[in-house]
């Protein structure tokens, strides 16, 4: 793929390189080369600069006609309402300017790209369209707990309606029956998390800065538009958190990094979040430990927490596996600095430290 005027090319050794940039596996399952790209800020939410082709087809809005959406006033989640809405969209799936109407067993499924502790993601073509590629995240519907039916809906909820931002993982539409829920999304290429891994050394400081901007566009956007932050909620019907983390950053096929995982994201009011239900701790900033009620500066010590990973290639709080004493340690201890002896630029290391 040929660099724009502002791609940045992570420039490092990996398996089938040659040259700069890195391979990764296609859609096709071939090696293919990619770069992290991003554009400056003035042109972040159009995902290119005026003088500038486009790098991604237009994104469209899914079908999400009907649905409420979290920046009403009310913090009371209604669920009963929420699923009429969603079953009378389930099946109705928006690629780029054209709408179909599917069923689950149109697709096959082509292998699995990934799993977390409610759901499983599998990679899936329709069987007569072979251009439909998804990446499906298949929850069970749970006839007993009704928290857990209270995540799906919230997940649902979120990635509907954040069809608008390059830099938040795209949703085509959504499957909802009696027993299972399928958000069909774009296939990714990897995460930051198994990249970092994979690379076995950490990422340069130039790349880092495109990610940060992404990341931030993203998280700005939610706030800003829908009232949502990625961690904690004030809504008595969503009360579970997670942080924002090198996992849940994305890499597309075009280089773009985008954020994901919204079930666990929680409506804003009045700026604060209160629940105590923990997330994964590592990630998580002191006040979000220590008190109840927290904001979206919360995500900012997240997001300082994984540039410092991706930055140096070690978690700051490695080598501590139980949890209480990594909680200790983030309310006890100064915050993670960067290494002095790693030649970082004085800019990086105060956007770093100034968390």
């Amino acid at each position: 793929m040929p660099n724009g005027p502002h791609s940045v090319v992570l420039n490092v050794p990996l398996l089938g390189m040659t040259g700069v940039g890195m391979y990764v596996s296609g859609s096709d399952g071939q090696p293919r080369r990619t770069v992290i790209r991003c554009q400056r800020p003035t042109a972040l939410l159009t995902g290119r600069n005026r003088s500038e082709s486009p790098i991604t087809r237009p994104r469209s809005r899914p079908s999400d006609a009907g649905l409420s959406s979290p920046t009403e006033e009310s913090n009371t989640f209604d669920l009963e309402s929420i699923q009429k809405e969603l079953e009378l969209k389930s099946g109705v799936l928006k690629f780029g300017n054209e709408t179909i109407t599917a069923k689950m067993d149109d697709f096959v499924n082509e292998g699995l790209l990934g799993s977390g502790t409610c759901s499983v993601v599998y990679r899936m073509r329709h069987h007569t369209r072979s251009d439909l590629l998804m990446a499906v995240k298949c929850m069970r519907r749970s006839t007993t707990c009704q928290e857990e039916n209270k995540r799906i809906m919230m997940d649902l909820k979120v990635v509907t309606i954040s069809y608008d931002c390059e830099f938040i993982v795209e949703c085509f539409g959504i499957f909802f029956t009696e027993g299972d829920v399928w958000i069909c999304m774009e296939v990714m290429s990897t995460c930051l998390d198994k990249l970092l891994h994979d690379l076995q050394r950490p990422f340069p400081e130039r790349v880092l800065g495109k990610i940060t901007v992404s990341i931030t566009i993203a998280l700005d956007y939610l706030k800003r538009k829908h009232n949502v932050m990625h961690r904690g909620i004030l809504s008595q019907y969503a009360s579970i958190s997670v942080d924002v983390k090198p996992s849940n950053m994305l890499l597309s096929y075009r280089g773009v990094v985008k954020l994901c995982d919204f079930g666990i994201s929680g409506k804003l009011k009045d700026s604060i979040a209160r629940s105590r239900q923990l997330g994964c701790i590592g990630y998580m900033a002191p006040e979000r430990l220590e008190t109840p009620i927290y904001d979206v500066r919360a995500d900012i010590w997240s997001l300082g927490i994984s540039l410092y990973e991706l930055a140096t290639g070690s978690f700051p709080y490695k080598g501590t596996e139980i949890e209480f004493a990594i909680m200790s340690k983030i309310i006890s201890d100064p915050p993670p600095s960067l290494p002095h002896h790693i030649p970082f630029s004085p800019a990086f290391r105060h956007f770093v430290d100034c968390w």
